[in-house]
Parts: C-alpha cells; sequence; structure tokens
C-alpha cells in the first residue's frame, strides 16, 4: 500500500489458520481472561469491606488490580473478537486504541510498584512519620499522578505515530505492537528509536531505580532491627519483590519477541512470548498478594 489514507487496518497475520482448534482456543483465552478479572476483583472487593485494610498499603494494592484488569482488558477482548475472524483486521483507530491502552497500564505497573515500594520504606525506616506522610488523601493524588504520568508518557512517546505514513498493513503479531507498526511505515525516522528510549527511560527505569533504593535502604533498616521485624518485612515486601522480578522477565521476553532472533523461534512459542505479562502478571497479582491481605488482616484483630 502506498500511503496512510490507503491503509484503513492492520491485519494481524499471527493468528494463523487455527481452524477447528479456534472454540478450543476462544474458551481456554475467555477462562482465563474471567479468571483474571474475578480474581482481582474478589481482593479488591475483600479490601473495600474489611475496615481492617483501609491503609495506603492496600489502596494502593486495589489500584495495581485495577490496572490488571484494564490490561487485560485491551488485550483479551481482541484475542477472543479474532478467534472466529477470517480476516484478523484491525482498524486504525481501534489499533491505535489498544496501544495506548496496553502501554499506558504497562507504565502504571512499573509506576504503581514503586509507589507501594516507596509506602513499605517510608512503613519500616519511618514508622513514627508513617501516617503523617502516608495520609489517605495523599494516597489517592498519588494513585491519580501514576495515571496521569503514564498516560503522558504514551502520548509524548508514540504519538508521532498518528502521523505516519504506511506502506503495509501486515502486523506479525496478535496484537497492536507499535514497533512492528512503525516498520510498516514508508519511512522510518529517527523518531522511532527516541521514543523507545524516552518510553523506557520514564515508564521502567527511572520507577525501577525508585524501587532500588526502596528496598536497600529498607534492607540496610533491617539487617539492624530483631528477627520478628525482619520476618514481617519480608513478608509484606517478597510479593512486590516478586512481581517486579517477573515484569523483567516479561521484558526480556517482550525484547526478544521484537528482535531480529524472531525469525528463529517457533510461531507458537512467539506469541506466548509476545502476551507473557499479559497471561501470567494479571494473576500472578491477586494471589501473591491475598495471603499478605489476611495476614495483616488478622494482627490487625
Amino acid at each position: 500500500m502506498g500511503n496512510s489514507s490507503e491503509t484503513v487496518s492492520f491485519v494481524l497475520a499471527a493468528y494463523g489458520n487455527v481452524g477447528a482448534l479456534k472454540y478450543m482456543y476462544f474458551s481456554i483465552i475467555l477462562f482465563w481472561y474471567v479468571s483474571i478479572c474475578v480474581a482481582n476483583t474478589v481482593l479488591i472487593v475483600v479490601i473495600h469491606v474489611d475496615r481492617r485494610l483501609h491503609e495506603p498499603m492496600y489502596i494502593l494494592l486495589s489500584n495495581l488490580c485495577v490496572n490488571e484488569i484494564n490490561g487485560s482488558t485491551s488485550m483479551y477482548p481482541l484475542l477472543l473478537s479474532q478467534m472466529f475472524s477470517d480476516s484478523h483486521e484491525v482498524t486504525l483507530p481501534w489499533c491505535f486504541l489498544q496501544m495506548c491502552c496496553m502501554y499506558t497500564t504497562a507504565s502504571a505497573e512499573f509506576c504503581s510498584l514503586a509507589a507501594m515500594a516507596y509506602d513499605r520504606y517510608i512503613s519500616i525506616c519511618h514508622p513514627l512519620r508513617y501516617n503523617v506522610i502516608m495520609k489517605t488523601e495523599r494516597v489517592f493524588i498519588l494513585i491519580l499522578l501514576v495515571w496521569m504520568y503514564s498516560f503522558l508518557i504514551f502520548i509524548f512517546s508514540f504519538s508521532f505515530i498518528f502521523s505516519l505514513k504506511f506502506c503495509g498493513n501486515v502486523v506479525n503479531n496478535v496484537y497492536c505492537d507499535h514497533q512492528l507498526i512503525i516498520r510498516l511505515s514508508c519511512s522510518v525516522s529517527v523518531h522511532s528509536f527516541i521514543s523507545d528510549i524516552f518510553f523506557l527511560l520514564l515508564s521502567i527505569f527511572i520507577p525501577f531505580t525508585l524501587i532500588s533504593v526502596s528496598y536497600m535502604k529498607i534492607l540496610a533498616v533491617c539487617r539492624k532491627t530483631s528477627t520478628e521485624n525482619k520476618q514481617k518485612a519480608v513478608t509484606t515486601c517478597t510479593p512486590q519483590i516478586v512481581s517486579v522480578s517477573n515484569l523483567f522477565v516479561g521484558c526480556i521476553f517482550h525484547a526478544i519477541d521484537s528482535s531480529v532472533l524472531v525469525a528463529q523461534v517457533p510461531g507458537e512459542v512467539r506469541v506466548i512470548l509476545s502476551i507473557y505479562l499479559l497471561i501470567c502478571q494479571p494473576m500472578l497479582t491477586p494471589f501473591i498478594y491475598q495471603e499478605v491481605a489476611a495476614v495483616n488482616a488478622e494482627l490487625l484483630i
């Protein structure tokens, strides 16, 4: 295709022809999506109903669960709809909307974990000032800032895509990946490289730096405290460490999927690599945090 005016939709070529297996794939995907929504919603409801959990840590956790549902919703409905599609086409507006939702929630995930790490840092390292610093009003303002920051990162990083002229419309993936879409443009400028660096710096590097600093200070304090306090710190911090670790595993898989090595990877494996984070992370979050919520609720009786 010659230019953007002729390109009204993209074809998601990674679906291929699944034949009769589409009913099985549809059932599995639908079950997993519903399970993600139910698991995260249950945790949100438990935190809302149990007044003992109306603390900054659990307010931030509720926001993280909302983000997991948002991220999953940006992916799974499209997967479900494409199971029964013969053309696997996605219109430009829907494709850009999916990119906006996916990359905003990805940034919000790291930023939310950074906010939770800061909360644990204040709780463990400055317990006497915790109620003053982490007021409920400030926590809600912090959550609002996380979402505004994440959305603006996407706009400033990838808004140039909306004005690109495309010489092709076949995206070799199951969702609208910005790097693959940029490769379809008639002229790839330096803006694509700069936008990736900008997004990685603001959405991953800076939040990860804040998380690392928070936990290094927590570790320094725990070395000087009692065994009981160390166990409490480990109980509340371990889920966040697991979440951050899994996010980086997903980022590595995404980097592999976007690299030149992708041609050497089987199609089925490639699809799993590309959506690994949206398969594991949304389900991992409610299960690794529910035990912490239960333990802390018992301690508050």
